[in-house]
């Protein structure tokens, strides 16, 4: 690499969030690299098992969800969550949640009717990072160096300077005009940026293991899950299928009162999970300890430096939560420096991400953390006849089966963290009186309203908007009648990407005229398009105050 060029964006970190990031800026015509230090091919830890339906529609407009889907379970394989005593019992409740073939056969569960043409998939972080990797391998404009590792940054006015050493020592300067810090918990970049984490440091601690167990699947008295939440006063753990045939990851989730890691016998413990004795034998691929916390940073950006993911914000890990967030940051985020990065946006456009997406990682790591302090609870009040055969076990069953379920929907099947976000204070959405709904982990009402999600996401005959989107602002026009050159002229005037989708489908509320973002995110609803000198394209171009 030619040390004295600058490059448009340089991103620390290879995860499915940088890759996101690097793929989507290519998308715009923004050239990135990615360093990474680990080297090509080297394996990733077991973490995330679900990408969610925001995610998945991000992977489509980058055109690999297809790729994704066919990674991961097998495809027969079903997605619920089954709550048990152990891994071995019967089945006391169960979530479900079709697999890749359920879904092509039509079948529901309970994210079924969601506003998306893109459904959430279980897939394990293992599987789904390779995809990515070959797909961003395969984009023009995107470079990947691993081996490489970021050893100090140095921030400028005009560029930022990059010290990086590869594996066989070698070191050399990399100037960028921006810096992406998706680099994790121990992030240099947010070193660097000054950034702090704020929040709760320790919401609970847990034991995961890898396992390869491959006689397990035939023990087991009810159909294979996805998740299996095994509850018994003994001890309690969570376990999800990674390859659906013999290796599953299992949480030990240690009591409020056992703050020691080592104290507790960790085969022992699995084994009590699993309901195997001794006699069972299964091997350890990998295992370690973590505390889930729930911190976001103090500040996203300083500059020319920006983080996503991790490196911003960590909470206890439900339902890739962490990863997902992460994703909808780089997706963001994206669209804001290519505005910069191709002349069109002012400087409201990179002052957006941090004003859009901080406010949202705070709102969801108190969901998370709120359902981990519910689910400590529930594993602390486990009914002592759980396990007992006979009526009075059969009514404890049912009892906290149910409590379990109405719990655990809101995590699994969240529509209020994939569709119900707002983004508040924008500089560059034209916000109107309408007051945008409240929404919860699970709960999610369709508005209109400038910063919400659009909420019917289809052009007449069923085909996704997804697919048609302009890689500027899209206006969507319900009215073909409707007319709106001044408008496209105004937007032209001020070099503002504006295509035109005819949508042919009845306006949602009412709205003839919506201008939305790749991202999906409402920024102006009307009845008419305005003209020239109207501050609606000073406020879209972000050059507003």
């Amino acid at each position: 690499m030619n040390t004295n060029a600058v490059i448009d964006v340089a991103i620390v970190g290879a995860g499915p969030v940088g890759l996101t990031l690097a793929m989507a800026l290519a998308r715009y015509g923004v050239r990135a690299t990615v360093f990474e230090s680990r080297a090509q091919g080297e394996p990733t830890t077991v973490r995330c098992n679900h990408v969610s339906s925001r995610s998945m529609e991000v992977f489509r407009w980058l055109g690999i969800a297809a790729a994704v889907r066919e990674a991961g379970l097998p495809p027969g394989h079903a997605h619920d969550v089954a709550f048990r005593a152990t891994a071995v019992a019967e089945d006391f409740a169960r979530i479900r949640i079709p697999g890749t073939l359920g879904r092509q056969r039509g079948e529901q569960g309970v994210d079924h009717g969601w506003p998306t043409p893109e459904p959430p998939h279980r897939v394990n972080q293992k599987y789904l990072e390779p995809v990515m990797v070959a797909a961003a391998q395969r984009v023009n404009g995107l470079s990947l160096r691993y081996a490489c590792t970021v050893q100090a940054i140095e921030p400028g006015e005009e560029s930022v300077c990059l010290h990086i050493e590869t594996r066989d020592g070698a070191r050399q300067r990399v100037h960028a005009r921006f810096v992406v810090g998706c680099d994790g918990a121990r992030s240099l970049v947010r070193q660097t940026m000054g950034a702090r984490y704020e929040g709760d440091a320790v919401v609970q601690r847990v034991q995961s293991t890898v396992i390869d167990a491959p006689g397990l699947q035939a023990m087991m008295a009810s159909e294979p899950a996805w998740g299996t939440i095994n509850l018994n006063p003994r001890r309690s753990g969570t376990m999800y299928a990674i390859d659906g045939e013999r290796t599953w990851l299992v949480h030990n989730y240690l009591r409020p009162h056992e703050t020691d890691f080592d104290a507790i016998d960790r085969i022992a413990s699995i084994r009590t999970i699993l309901g195997v004795g001794e006699d069972f034998a299964f091997g350890i691929v990998q295992n370690e300890y973590w505390i889930g916390r729930r911190l976001v940073v103090d500040k996203m950006r300083e500059g020319r430096l920006f983080m996503a993911g991790d490196s911003a914000h960590i909470w206890v890990p439900y339902a890739g939560y962490g990863m997902n967030a992460g994703i909808a940051d780089a997706m963001n985020l994206a669209w804001c420096l290519a505005a910069g990065i191709n002349g069109w946006g002012g400087p409201g456009c990179l002052d957006a991400y941090a004003a859009e997406r901080h406010p949202i990682t705070e709102q969801v790591s108190r969901f998370a953390m709120s359902h981990a302090e519910q689910m400590i609870a529930k594993r602390g009040a486990v009914p002592d006849a759980i396990e007992d055969a006979g009526a009075a076990g059969d009514v404890a069953r049912r009892v906290f089966g149910e409590h379990c379920v109405t719990l655990n929907v809101a995590q699994y099947a969240c529509a209020g963290l994939n569709f119900g976000y707002f983004y508040a204070g924008s500089p560059i959405i034209a916000y109107d009186d309408g007051q945008a709904p409240a929404y919860s982990m699970a709960g999610y009402s369709p508005s209109t309203v400038p910063g919400c999600r659009l909420p019917d996401p289809w052009v007449a005959g069923g085909e996704p908007l997804l697919d048609r989107l302009g890689a500027g602002y899209t206006l969507l026009r319900y009215a073909s009648d409707l007319v709106i050159e001044p408008g496209l002229r105004a937007a032209r005037e001020i070099g503002l990407p504006l295509s035109v989708l005819d949508v042919r489908r009845d306006p949602p509320e009412g709205w003839p005229l919506l201008i939305v973002r790749p991202d999906l995110h409402i920024v102006w609803r009307g009845s008419a398009l305005p003209g020239p000198g109207d501050p609606l394209w000073v406020i879209l171009s972000g050059r507003a105050g």
